[in-house]
């Protein structure tokens, strides 16, 4: 797949090149990807950075600052700036989704039938949508017997499989309580079916449900083992599918099934492996299922949740990491850490279509939480050596801002004050997100606890939040691109004749983790 500029993925020595590139690039901006940006005032991390990049930056309009990730320079900006911003995202995989046609000409895209698409938002619809036809395209031209959806949640995506696309599906999930819904929804849509099924004369193929197992998968081996066990009891209920012409159910209930012939050698059936959004080590393990099982045909990844990635600075008894999996960046010695991890999971997409006052309040409060820091350091030294967390208050508080905009009134505090005058003095919201933060905590104010002096102290450096934030959001997508290249390159370094390809395949602003690994063996 080819890169923005000159870089691609489809040969190993090319995968290697990319790599080597991106590490290059990366290693003089250590500082800003492994720095925590609540420590901003306490360790004033933007003495680090290059002061004319912040000069020019903190006196730029919102609306370029939430640009910068995606790679939007103006021509009177600092040289060296532009230059980090372009450079960055020359190395950095196209988002844009893919019309899957060009990719897999056997694909069919099928709008989801209402009974299906009931309690998915409209990103869900979107993903479970588009990686359905995918998965069902791959499983029939590698004739599987059985897709083992991985991490499967609710069962959105394997009750699509099964009821649309009528493919015998395996749902595992380390929640019982996932697979307990998983269960319990596709009983209501098999009822919806039958109750068709009764009213048509129409001969068709039958009912097939998805199994649910509930384990949490350590190994790849475990995940092959559960894939092959889950699917002995998968059998098609006595209940026949009918065609139909309502443009408002699936345009697939018909025909469609499984070759049913791929079994191995051994007896066992073939397997294909999906993961929407499989986290962390999740999607590490199924890629390795992949290579170390011939049950496995394919493998359909799409992964997410970087920051829960196991890493060899971290977890140094085992050789399965989830980061690095493969020999060529094993042998850089390259580390990242879980600050440069989370920063992978960022979305310049995203952040690129936040409205201006969104944007502003997201910067406010990551100075609230950077100035809390402050307050730990100066009242709780020892509460602040235990590293602790007060949870996601920024989000709190835009719900209950969010809220009284929708009711249009603005709710009283207990003591008197409401969140529409406190939107005009960023003072009280901090203050009220210490109170908060200390609740949190269990701490009780401290004796002489100054926030007002902290406040003012630190508030002329809070401009800057903004422009820090940037730059370091540029690194992210690389930081994406570098690990999703290290999971491509293992799987050309264990299987070279493979066909291997990773292709952005969701809307990127709908579904910022949009782009699937895809391995079939030949």
């Amino acid at each position: 797949m080819e890169g923005q500029l000159k870089y691609s993925c489809n040969m190993l020595t090319e995968t290697l090149d990319w790599i080597e590139a991106i590490i290059g690039f990366l290693q003089p901006y250590r500082f800003l990807f492994e720095a925590h940006v609540i420590n901003f005032f306490k360790d004033k991390l933007w003495e680090a950075v290059n002061q004319e990049w912040l000069e020019c930056l903190c006196n730029a309009p919102v609306e370029h600052i939430l640009q910068i990730p995606s790679g939007f320079v103006l021509d009177n900006w600092p040289a060296s700036l532009k230059e980090f911003i372009l450079t960055s995202r020359s190395l950095v995989f196209p988002r844009e989704q893919v019309k899957l046609t060009e990719i897999l000409p056997d694909t069919h895209l099928s709008p989801l039938s209402c009974v299906l698409s009931q309690g998915m938002c409209a990103k869900k619809k979107h993903e479970v949508q588009v990686l359905a036809a995918v998965i069902s395209s791959i499983a029939r031209s590698v004739m599987a017997d059985v897709v083992v959806d991985v991490g499967a949640g609710h069962g959105y995506l394997a009750q699509v499989l099964s009821f649309q696309y009528r493919l015998p599906v395996v749902a595992i999930d380390a929640s019982s309580q996932h697979c307990s819904v998983t269960k319990e929804r596709a009983q209501r849509i098999k009822k919806h079916y039958e109750a068709k099924i009764r009213k048509s004369t129409i001969e068709c193929e039958r009912l097939l449900m998805p199994k649910s197992l509930t384990c949490r998968v350590l190994s790849s081996g475990m995940l092959k083992n559960l894939g092959n066990f889950g699917s002995q009891d998968i059998e098609p209920e006595n209940a026949k599918l009918e065609s139909t012409d309502d443009p408002h159910e699936s345009s697939n209930i018909e025909k469609l099934h499984v070759p049913g012939n791929g079994a191995n050698a051994n007896g066992a059936p073939s397997l294909v492996l999906a993961g929407l959004h499989a986290c962390g080590d999740l999607s590490a393990t199924m890629l390795r299922t992949f290579v170390e099982s011939e049950d496995v045909r394919a493998v359909i990844s799409v992964g997410c949740c970087y920051n829960l990635l196991s890493e060899e600075i971290f977890k140094p008894d085992t050789s399965n990491y989830g980061f690095p999996m493969s020999h060529g960046i094993k042998s850089s010695g390259l580390k990242l850490g879980k600050r440069a991890l989370d920063l992978a999971c960022q979305s310049a997409e995203r952040w690129s279509s936040l409205e201006e006052e969104d944007a502003v309040e997201n910067f406010d409060l990551h100075a609230f939480r950077a100035l809390f820091q402050i307050l730990l350091q100066r009242y709780y030294p020892e509460v602040l050596a235990t590293s602790p967390s007060i949870g996601r208050k920024g989000k709190a508080m835009r719900r209950h801002e969010q809220q009284r905009k929708r009711h249009g009134t603005a709710h009283l505090e207990e003591d008197g004050s409401s969140l529409s005058k406190m939107k005009t003095d960023k003072f009280l919201l901090f203050e009220k997100f210490c109170q908060s933060g200390l609740s949190q905590l269990r701490l009780l104010p401290a004796e002489g606890m100054d926030l007002l002096g902290i406040w003012k102290e630190y508030v002329h450096f809070a401009k800057l939040i903004g422009a820090y934030w940037s730059l370091r959001a540029v690194l992210g997508p690389l930081l994406e691109t570098l690990v999703l290249l290290d999971r491509v390159l293992f799987l050309q370094e264990q299987r070279p004749s493979d066909v291997i390809d990773i292709v952005p395949i969701f809307d990127p602003v709908l579904s910022p983790r949009n782009m699937a690994i895809i391995a079939r063996k030949k």
